[in-house]
Formats: C-alpha cells, structure tokens, sequence
C-alpha cells in the first residue's frame, strides 16, 4: 500500500550529503506570533495539486465542520461493509465436542482424496496418539511429492482443516525427493495442552517439544496458558470517534497491557472523523472504505446546480491525487526551530507523534548527528518518508498531465494497465446494493496501485492503440518512481526528473548510503489517474442547529436495541474530544423540538460512496465544491 499521506517532519529525511548547521522544522510559523507574521499552512499546489478533472461549477460547502459528518466504514476484501453491531465476547469454544467428532471424518475424507488412502492412513493414526494425549507423538512424513503446486495444496489443506497442526517441505532420505512433514504445533516455550478433543479446530499437543530443528512456539509472545482452539488472533471491529487509528490502538493497548504493533489494522483512518474497521489484518486486506460525507452550511445557486455537480463527479470521476493531511503542530514545530529547546518540544508534541519524538529524543542523546535522528524512527515509518515523496512527484505529474493534454482520452505516450491483465469484463454501470454490501467486481476494476510483483502489467501506448481506441482515460496510470517503474513515452516523463533534480535527488542512484531513504531501493508502482466514486447516493437535508449530528452512527443504532450497555460504555470511559458532541441517538430524537423556529433553516448535502483503497474521499469533494481542502481554506468555511 502506498502512503496515505504526506508527512510533515521535523528533519527531511532526503537531504544527507549537507546537513544543515542546526536542526530543521516545519516551515511554518508559530501559532503564538501575530497572525499578520504567521505562513500559511501547506496549500495544494504545494504538493502538486492543481487540477480538476471537469471544468463544471462546484458550490460551497464546510467539510468535517463535525467529525460527525465523515462516517468511514471499512470494505472487507468479501465486499462487506465492516459494522459495531455488537459488544459481545466471542464463545468461549469455536465448537462443540459434537461438531469437532462429525468434523473430523469429513476432513479425513477430504484429506484421503487429496493424498491417498496410505497418507490418510498415517494422518489418522497421527491424530488417534494426540488424542490418547501420547506426551512424546513424532511427526509423520507424507510421500514422496514432486508436484509443487500440489504440495501447496497439501499445505493449505492443513491450514484449513487442522490448525494445532504445522507443516513444512523436507528433503526425501534418498536425498533428490522432497516430502511433507506434519507435526503437532508447539505451544508457548515449547509447553503444549495435552487432552484435547482431536478436531480440525481445536488445539491438542504433547507436553515436550518434539526435538524437530523447527520446533518452535506457536507465539513467543503470547501466554502459556492461552487456550488453542481459540486461534491465535481476536479479531473485532474498532469503532472510533475524533481519534487516528494508531491512538485509538494506543489506548487499547494500554489497557489491554499489549503494545500498538501486537495489533494488525488492513489501513488508517481518518482522525476527525467516526470509524470502523477490522482487526486482525494486514495492511491492504481490505477492499476500500465507504464513506457518508455531510457538507454543512451548503451554497448553491438551485438544486439543479448540486444535482449537475454531484452527476459531474459520478461521470467524469476525479484526479486521483494524493491528499493533504492537517497539521495541527506547527506552532510547536516552529518554536523548536527558533529555540533549538528539545525539552519544550518533547513535553509540548503529543505521543501520538512518534516521529518527532523519536527524532527529538535522539538528537538530544547525540547533538548534531542527524542521520542518528532519522533511523531513531520506527522502520515502517521511515518508509513512509520515501512514499511521501513518491506521492509528492506522482501529483505533479497529474497535474501536468491534466493541464498539459486534458482528460478527455488516452494521448500517445501515455501509461496504461495492459488489457489482459484487467480480466475479460468491464463495468460500466454501478449496481445498487443493500447496505451492507458493495459492488466488489467494479471495486476490482478500480484497484488503485498496480502491485510490485506484476509490474510489467503496464505499457505505453502507441499510435496503433489510439487508432484501434483500445483503452480509455480509466486505464491510464502514473508511476510511483521506482528502480523498475516505467516513466511515460511523452512530455509527463520530465517532470518527475525535474523536481527531483531540484531536490538534489536522483531517481536513477543513489547520492547517500542509506538504503531505507532511498527511491532507487524501492522497486515502485502505479496508480490510476482518475478514480470514479462506486455505488454514489446523495441527498438534501436541513437543519437549525450546528450541533446536531444529522446521520446516524453505528453507535447510535446500537443504543436502541441495547441502550443500557451503550450508557455504560459511555458513562466508563468513552469520552468525546468535541464538547459539542453528546450521545449521538438522544440528539437525532430531539431534533425537531431542539430547533429554534427563529433560526433560518442551513442547507446540507449528505454523500455516500465507495472508493478503493488509498483513495482521498477529500479529492472526490474537492472536485464536487471546486474548493481547496488545505486547513485554512476550510477553516475559513467553517468559520
């Protein structure tokens, strides 16, 4: 997955060959100088953004004037809306002794047609010692096997079907064939549960290890006394309200007593918004987001006028730009680079800033040496600072493709996703779904980055391709530079070259040592110019006062079908960072006798739509509103 964002660091971690005399900050201003000598904060055409992919009018509109009125709802990789629907614990058990006995056979039988009756054989005699809790079972060796493709089989049949069971490819006694081993898993520091029912999920074992070379620790990490059968992950839905995913974890975590990376999250979320997502992932293992956009205090000449901008965007999509991220800490940054105080600064930024404190922290340990400062940040990080600036180059090059050649075709030169690689069908009309599901085959066809492994899957478009109108504006893509990338065949290509030359940066080498911090050590990517909103409803609606929340939360649905447990989870703990905001379904059911009839009615536009994953919903509604969404823009809209 591609960065999400673009980071603002204390130091640039690109610039090694001079480091600077003193510490470097942000370029803004203090929050506590005048605001006549403040700078401004980052604006769009700072990282490249510039461009808008229709030239129809847009209308005014306050984005995240609540963080109420931005509802993201994780798409799992099955097309499922990700929900809190329920605050209950997970059974205790998986299954019941019952179901693992009838389980068993079936698995058996499977096992039997996958292998043969002699493999089936030694497997069944395999689990009848576990279950006789035998303290010291041996693995057993399956037959010979030459067939790559079907001992991958093999190997995720029992990922499947036995997951107390581990197997790996050992070399035949003849020293040529290879073979499958299948053993018992090993518990924390070697220990095992002895006695359990033998099923294909449940978790039985000896007490000693088996003297295997890869005898290990089903999790190192973990408790010896966690049960088996339970797995070795809790997956649940995190709901968060005004919080980033990585505080929201860090809170979890605390009270849990586990730290933030014993937790897999599929992707970020926004922070000043309301969440919800799985756990227990990867990062890219979802689909996308589906968002539910309020616009407050909208302005627009008709409704007509929202209709045909709202059309626009579902008809000719957006430039699928990386976004802005708000930067709330310029005044501390600011006073740091004035002051050279580490100490202020620490205490000032807030933990969630791991990379300033990081940096700061290090500094402060080793004054001056700055390489020292940057690796002090945590590895996944530091990646991100290249990312960024692969981000940075990809959205001018969009911009320069926009302005240079329009959107209205495929021009020669240009990159596109080769046909073949994008399967037989295409969509051209977004289904209707319920609300838990979304339209998963477009969701395919507008996947965001071209993964690293398949890379060739792009090529240049020549005459022949424009005179046949093989592809179309939907498969053209940029690259996000790389040792492997593909540059475009036209004038797009010079742009990446020339702002990293005045970066002092080379995409073909490397100036400095450090692989980490380097684009030539990254193999690179690509991602699609232009994205479409997926499966897009709007709506019209009125209110009196700011602060009622105007869509329902999974949270407020949930307090009328059990309102005594959502009560107390609010009355221990759950707090809102916005005074404003109180328990959202009491003020949804007071609406119309809160209303003053004094108060003029406000106008809001409500939106709901799909996007892949590391896409910017706040691109979609840039293009909507034809409205910046850098910090003071939007401040002052929401003023």
């Amino acid at each position: 997955m591609r960065c999400r964002h673009f980071l603002t660091p204390l130091l640039s971690p690109l610039s090694f060959a001079k480091p600077p005399s003193r510490p470097l900050a942000s370029r803004a201003r203090a929050v506590a100088q005048p605001p006549s000598q403040r700078r401004a904060a980052l604006a769009e055409p700072d990282v490249g953004i510039s461009q808008f992919a229709s030239s129809l009018p847009g209308f005014r509109g306050a984005l995240k004037q609540r963080y109420s009125d931005f509802i993201v709802h994780e798409v799992a990789r099955d097309g499922t809306l990700v929900r809190l629907t329920s605050f209950d614990l997970p059974d205790e058990r998986a299954d019941t002794d019952d179901e693992a006995e009838a389980d068993l056979p079936r698995a058996l039988e499977s096992f039997r047609l996958l292998c043969g009756d002699a493999d089936c054989e030694a497997l069944r005699g395999f689990l009848s010692r576990v279950s006789e809790g035998d303290s010291d079972v041996s693995p057993i060796i399956l037959s010979p096997d030459a067939d790559k493709a079907h001992r991958l089989e093999v190997h995720d049949f029992f990922k499947r079907n036995f997951i107390f069971l581990v197997t790996d490819t050992v070399e035949h006694s003849d020293g040529v064939q290879r073979c499958i081993r299948v053993r018992l898993r090993s518990g924390p520091r070697g220990r095992r549960n002895v006695g359990e029912k033998a099923s294909n999920r449940t978790g039985i074992g000896s007490s000693e290890p088996s003297g295997w070379r890869d005898d290990r620790p089903f999790d190192s990490r973990g408790s010896i006394t966690w049960p088996y059968h339970l797995g070795k992950f809790l997956r649940f839905h995190l709901y968060k309200e005004n919080k980033d995913t990585q505080e929201a974890l860090r809170v979890i975590g605390k009270l849990l007593g586990l730290r933030p990376r014993s937790f897999r999250i599929a992707g970020t979320k926004d922070k000043r918004a309301i969440t919800t997502q799985q756990e227990g992932l990867v990062l890219g293992q979802l689909m996308g987001n589906r968002f539910t956009i309020t616009l407050r205090s909208v302005i627009a000449e008709s409704e007509d006028m929202i209709k045909v901008a709202v059309d626009g965007l579902i008809k000719s999509g957006f430039i699928n730009y990386y976004g802005l991220q708000g930067d709330d800490m310029n005044g501390v940054r600011e006073h740091y680079k004035e002051h050279g105080d580490i100490d202020v600064a620490i205490r000032n930024f807030p933990r969630r800033l791991i990379a300033e404190r990081a940096i700061l922290q290090r500094l402060k340990k080793y004054p001056g040496n700055y390489l020292q400062a940057l690796m002090a940040i945590p590895r996944a990080l530091r990646l991100m600072y290249v990312h960024s600036y692969q981000s940075y180059l990809w959205n001018h090059a969009a911009s320069m493709r926009a302005g240079m050649y329009g959107l209205s075709g495929v021009i020669e030169g240009d990159l596109v996703y080769k046909k073949e690689c994008l399967g037989e069908g295409t969509v051209t009309h977004a289904s209707k779904n319920n609300d838990d599901h979304t339209n998963a085959s477009e969701m395919d066809i507008f996947a965001e980055t071209l993964p690293e492994e398949t890379i060739q899957s792009v090529k240049i478009a020549d005459s022949e391709d424009l005179l046949k109108a093989v592809y179309t504006l939907e498969d053209v893509v940029l690259p996000l530079p790389g040792s492997e990338t593909l540059f475009p065949g036209n004038e797009v290509a010079g742009i990446y070259h020339e702002i990293a030359n005045k970066d002092g940066i080379s995409l073909t080498e490397s100036i400095h040592g450090v692989k980490e911090f380097s684009i030539t050590s990254m193999k690179g990517g690509y991602r699609r110019a232009l994205q479409r909103p997926i499966d897009c409803e709007w709506d019209l609606m009125t209110y009196t006062d700011d602060k009622i929340p105007l869509v329902e939360t999974d949270l407020d649905v949930l307090s009328k079908a059990k309102p005594s447990e959502v009560n107390e989870l609010l009355s221990t703990g759950a707090s809102h960072d916005d005074s404003l905001d109180t328990f959202g379904a009491t003020i949804l059911a007071e609406t119309e006798t809160i209303g003053s009839s004094d108060l003029l009615p406000e106008l809001a536009v409500k939106l709901s739509f799909t996007l892949p994953t590391s896409s910017y919903a706040t691109m979609a509604i840039r293009e909507l509103t034809k409205t910046s969404t850098s910090v003071d823009c939007q401040k002052a809209l929401n003023s």
